[in-house]
């Protein structure tokens, strides 16, 4: 691994709205409550008047409708205002920051391409106060970031994100970034381009508020989450041990509500291999691979098209010519599932796939492989998202998501965990993918909050 160096932010630090609001109202002390982490330690002393995370927002009486500070809010005297203002001050610079990163074109499994990126965002991140570091990977490299915490005896929180996209190279050519109507338009620009700015300017703020996160911050930003992290799955598996929690950068649902749950998702390959004959003269001596693949198929669709399961042949090649029985043939399958048990029967019948005739042989191959992340009745988690938001003047709920990523792994083990942090919007993976440029500033000024704030008690948790 090696260390990225320092720069100028590429998000400049909003100014200071102390001078228009005069001398800061000193912040009442703030007693947070005990951490998920922390259940049977003392409880964390009262801060002191003018330090720690609340006393970076000058207090506020609430507005109209805005709810009391109570519970995992209470660290928020009032309605942090500066926070919001200074997040609207940041927004134009995140909207560029989004528009310069997608125009860098990071197709998966373009490696040069990927690392250039990753050059590019570990130094972004590293001016806001990270340490980065660059991990090779097959496909590109891959990036470990983290922020130190105001108290670092707490377990880490940790973020995902990744920075491959689907557009091929050339994408640009006849589809360039583009603003226009409150619109932010380009490949890459929801999945995930936005979601990298929306966080390097939410620790940007941070910093300008003079505040480090309340706790330690692991961001890993992976190179092959878009075909399903086969090697990328390995470093958050390894940040997953010992986590406060998890949050992940893909976007939210398009009406800005927060994943809480995720489909299970597995790539696999089916190969065939026949035996080539000449199809008019010694077809009896032929074995043919794309007839086996098409009756596999249709084998597959009867026990994969069940409640919770969705298949799709997503491509399909073999033969050579029309008068050649054909010796090769493959097939790629997505399937997603709605529960780990429907995951788990479907792999094992595509494992236990045998050839339909004599000479043929069929192999299967699972490419890549996320469990399912079933949703929780109590979310504490994202009870405590929505009482921040609404203390900045939000209205944030959550709701599960069809797609897969990689916050599928801490979610399916029960840590608490939820995505759709990043630039609200649509079309992701479609030519109109977009982001709503009028929706950056809540998003900076949420994730702020959520790194500043302490964490109430997460019990929906898996233990280790």
């Amino acid at each position: 691994m090696t260390t990225e160096p320092a720069r100028t932010p590429a998000v400049a630090s909003a100014p200071s709205p102390n001078a228009e609001a005069g001398a800061a109202a000193t912040a009442a002390p703030a007693v947070a409550e005990p951490s998920d982490t922390e259940a049977g330690a003392p409880p964390p002393a009262a801060a002191s008047p003018g330090t720690g995370a609340a006393a970076a927002f000058p207090a506020a009486g609430p507005a109209a409708g805005a709810p009391a500070a109570d519970g995992p809010t209470a660290a928020l005297p009032g309605l942090p205002q500066a926070l919001s203002t200074r997040a609207r001050t940041l927004a134009g610079a995140v909207r560029r920051r989004c528009a310069d990163l997608a125009r860098i074109e990071s197709p998966s499994g373009d490696a040069p391409r990927l690392n250039a990126l990753a050059e590019e965002l570990a130094a972004g991140f590293r001016a806001t106060g990270a340490t980065a570091h660059r991990e090779a990977g097959p496909a590109g490299d891959h990036l470990l970031l983290q922020w130190e915490g105001q108290d670092e005896s707490l377990p880490h929180l940790l973020v995902v994100g990744h920075h491959d996209t689907v557009w091929p190279v050339g994408t640009l050519e006849d589809w360039p970034v583009t603003e226009e109507d409150g619109i932010l338009s380009g490949p890459g620009v929801i999945d995930m381009k936005g979601g990298l700015a929306v966080l390097e300017g939410a620790f940007a703020l941070l910093a300008d508020l003079g505040q480090r996160p309340h706790r330690t911050v692991r961001l890993v930003v992976v190179s092959d989450e878009e075909v399903g992290s086969p090697d990328g799955r390995r470093l958050v598996e390894r940040q997953l041990r010992g986590a406060a929690a998890v949050l992940g950068l893909e976007p939210p649902h398009p009406d800005g509500r927060l994943k809480t749950a995720r489909r299970g998702s597995s790539r696999v390959r089916l190969t065939v291999t026949g035996r080539e004959a000449h199809a008019g003269n010694d077809a009896a001596e032929g074995v043919s691979a794309v007839d086996e693949l098409v009756d596999q198929l249709v084998a597959v669709r009867g026990f994969a098209c069940q409640p919770g399961t969705e298949l799709n042949a997503g491509r399909i090649s073999g033969g050579t010519r029309a008068n050649v029985v054909a010796g090769r043939a493959e097939a790629e399958l997505g399937l997603r599932f709605a529960t780990v048990e429907a995951q788990r029967r479907t792999l094992d019948n595509l494992a236990r796939l045998a050839a339909l005739r004599p000479g043929a042989r069929v192999r299967t191959e699972v490419l890549s492989s996320r469990p399912a992340w079933p949703e929780r009745a109590a979310n504490p988690l994202l009870r405590h998202v929505r009482s921040l938001a609404a203390v900045l003047g939000q209205q944030l709920d959550g709701g599960p998501a069809g797609g897969a990523g990689d916050t599928n792994l801490p979610g399916s083990r029960g840590l608490p965990t939820l995505d759709g942090f990043g630039a609200v919007g649509a079309g992701a993976h479609a030519r109109h993918e977009h982001i709503r440029i009028d929706q950056l500033a809540p998003r900076i000024a949420l994730l702020a909050a959520l790194l500043a704030v302490p964490l109430p008690r997460l019990r929906d948790r898996a233990e280790g």
